[in-house]
Formats: C-alpha cells, structure tokens, sequence
C-alpha cells in the first residue's frame, strides 16, 4: 500500500490494506464490539507490549482490521500487540461508552499478563487519528477527578504514547473542524455547552501526562493538519517530554503503513519508547 511521490494514500487504500490474522481475539466485555485482536512474537517472553488504537473519526463504520499489517510487522519485531475495539459512534459509542470501552480493554492486560507472557513493565500505547486520541486520553486518565464517569481507580501503567496523526485538543479540533462534526456528536455538544465533559475527555485538559508523548505526521495531512499539532506540542512541552515528527511525502494513512517511507519512522518511536 506505499504512496508514491505524486499520490498520497486515500481513505479507500486503508480500507482495503489485507487482513492479517491475530494469534487470538479475545473479549473484554460483552457487547460484540468490546475485544481486542492479540499479536505474540515468537519466544518464551515476556514480551514488551504495545496496545494500539484505531482511528476513523470514532465512527462505527471503521474498525480495526486495517491495522492488521502494523500490527504483524510489530510482532516480527518481538513486539506483542494488543489492538482494540471499542463502541464508536453508530453503534453505542460516544459520551460516555466509547471511553469507558478503551479504558477496559487497555486494563484488561491484567487479566491477559500471564497466560500470554505480556510483559506490564513495557507497556506503550499508540494511535491513529481519533484512536491518537483516545491513546493520549488513557495515558492522562489517573487525573480524572473520582466523580467523573470515566474514572477507574488502579488504571494500567503505560511508559509512553506514539500518537500518529492524532487529535490532542478537542476544543481546538472543534474549531479546527477536524472529523466534520464527530467531535461534537462524541461528547454530546459543542465546548460552551459541554465543557465538564471536553475536560475530561481532551488530553491536553489532562496534562501533565506523567509519559512522553512521541507525536508523528505527515507535512501533507489535510484530515489532522501538522499546525494543529504544533499548537498543541507548544502547550504540552511545558509539561513533559514531547516530541513532534513532521514526515515528508506522507499524508494521513502512511503513518500506519509497514510499506511507507514514514515506517521507519513510527517504528523507532515504538521501539524507543518499549526500552
């Protein structure tokens, strides 16, 4: 699925990349839409663990499979993947469910720790586009305040976030018009009549992190613009390590492409970050 110079990947290039089969899909929940699709390296473990997270504007109609080459090309690199479904808008996601989702799945590696050999010393997450988002989200999430419906009290550890194209600030991506109006039909109204929610919900209200954050896309991206970006990694480098990689020749869709020039890229990042 690599671009070339003249052609960036388009929408229906991720949608038909190939699906590659996991060692095993496990739920962690019962809705049909609650499970995770479990790559396992070769070896005896414990193996240093990424959890990835889709993207697709947290609308129902993308799902994970398109991630499936990442995901194997992680595991050939003695990387365990843990790569999530979760509730999206269209079928029972949003305020709160689809942050609820996430949250159980990526703490659901407690349960799954020692029949698979994961190692929970090196636990990184990663996302693309509003799966970036909801990466960061659940790296801040021990700050929510207890009242909040989000919160869980013993959140899994993560050393660090790989955020591909992803989309930090809600309230500026409101106004940024990212992802149409799926921002504000995630959280049920727009910033001035939601705002205990855009709190609890936007990984730059939930800063400091606490992990570095590692923030990769492509100088072409039209769906999350790289000034966007800027404008956030300003605010968060106040608080803890961020980086920002700024790839040439690559749009939205080549940040998760093992074919892509901007692999090697996304690849070190994962693997600096699980060290």
């Amino acid at each position: 699925m690599a671009a070339t110079s003249d052609r960036f990947l388009t929408v229906e290039d991720y949608l038909h990349q190939p699906a590659v089969t996991a060692d095993a899909r496990l739920p962690y929940g019962e809705d049909v839409s609650q499970f995770g699709d479990l790559y396992l390296p070769a070896g005896q473990g414990p193996h240093p663990t990424l959890i990835l997270i889709h993207g697709g504007c947290w609308r129902a109609q993308y799902g994970l499979s398109p991630l499936g080459s990442l995901c194997d090309a992680l595991r050939q690199d003695s990387v365990a993947v843990w790569s999530l479904e979760y509730r999206r808008l269209g079928n029972g996601g949003g305020w709160p469910t689809t942050f609820q989702d996430v949250a159980a799945g990526i703490d659901h590696l407690y349960t799954l720790a020692e029949p698979y050999a994961l190692d929970l010393e090196r636990v990184i997450v990663a996302g693309h586009s509003a799966g970036g988002h909801l990466a960061l989200w659940s790296a801040g999430r021990h700050r929510l305040p207890q009242e909040s419906p989000l919160y869980v009290a013993d959140p899994l550890k993560v050393r660090g976030v790989v955020a591909l194209a992803a989309i930090p600030d809600l309230v500026a991506g409101v106004r940024w018009d990212i992802c149409g109006g799926a921002i504000v039909e995630l959280l049920g109204g727009a910033p001035n009549e939601r705002p205990e929610r855009y709190a609890q919900a936007s990984p730059v209200e939930l800063l400091p992190l606490g992990v570095a954050q590692w923030h990769i896309v492509g100088s072409h991206d039209a769906i999350v613009p790289p000034a966007y970006l800027q404008a956030h990694v300003a605010i968060a480098e106040k608080h803890n390590a961020v980086r920002l990689d700024i790839l040439p020749n690559a749009a939205h869709f080549e940040v998760v492409d093992p074919q892509s020039e901007a692999w090697a890229t996304v690849r070190g990042a994962v693997l600096q970050l699980l060290k």
